[in-house]
């Protein structure tokens, strides 16, 4: 099930379109008003009967959140999403069938750490298109690619072209992107869906907020050092306002 928060932008919203296109067996609900928690999205999924569900919250309209979680047992983990570009925007040569069942590609930083294998599994069990659904197709066309890049998810999908001749084999396989993209910064994981214990916490993660005010800061010193010069300038020349003029300045005229 994928849902969105009150306040959704225009950019996201096409996001979450373009995941319903890369996920044929997923079901959307209508935008959910978050101010009892995010909690009550498991209501939502027990009533539409799944067992994934995937959340993007929206705050000061600018910033976005992206909840994925095993309903309703758990585990759940909060991302952080930037450099967002739907498919309308690229517009990339890339085109695959509506609904055809897709290949899931882990780079191998997956298996490093304990918290991007549990990562894997619930991306896998969300993404991973069910063999047998009805809303798609029997065969493979496109591969879904996850990247671990400085401690961050990117995603990226791929178009298989595959070879004019059947007997080039795999040699011949091409590989163009379609889009959507995205980068996801894990921020914490729970053992429950959406909430409980934490399991993991991104220790070198910062909030946009904190981000933003930083900048500010930076700005604001910048203005302080230029108006401290100034001064320092001005303090010069009025105490060089009182010194009489040196009688050898003239001789060297």
């Amino acid at each position: 099930m994928i849902v969105a928060s009150r306040g959704v932008t225009h950019r996201y919203r096409h996001l979450m379109q373009d995941l319903m296109k890369l996920l044929p067996h997923s079901k959307k609900d209508v935008k959910v008003d978050l101010k009892d928690g995010v909690g009550q999205v498991n209501d939502i999924a027990d009533m539409e009967n799944c067992d994934c569900s995937m959340l993007l919250e929206v705050r000061r309209r600018e910033d976005l959140y992206v909840w994925m979680s095993k309903s309703p047992q758990g585990p759940s983990i909060k991302f952080q999403c930037n450099n967002v570009h739907t498919m309308d925007e690229l517009k990339l040569t890339g085109n695959c069938l509506k609904g055809s069942r897709p290949l899931i590609s882990f780079d191998g930083s997956f298996k490093e750490q304990a918290h991007f294998r549990l990562i894997k599994e619930v991306i896998t069990q969300i993404f991973a298109v069910p063999r047998g659904n009805t809303k798609s197709k029997p065969f493979i066309d496109h591969i879904y690619q996850f990247s671990v890049v400085e401690g961050r998810i990117w995603f990226r999908n791929y178009q298989i072209l595959y070879p004019t001749n059947e007997k080039d084999g795999v040699d011949g396989l091409e590989l163009v992107e379609i889009g959507p993209r995205f980068v996801l910064n894990p921020i914490r994981i729970f053992a429950g869906a959406f909430g409980g214990p934490t399991l993991y916490q991104n220790p070198s993660y910062d909030t946009p907020t904190a981000l933003r005010s930083l900048a500010k800061r930076r700005l604001a010193t910048k203005y302080v050092d230029r108006k401290a010069t100034q001064n320092k300038r001005q303090a010069l020349k009025e105490s060089l306002e009182g010194v009489e003029d040196d009688p050898l300045d003239d001789v060297f005229q």
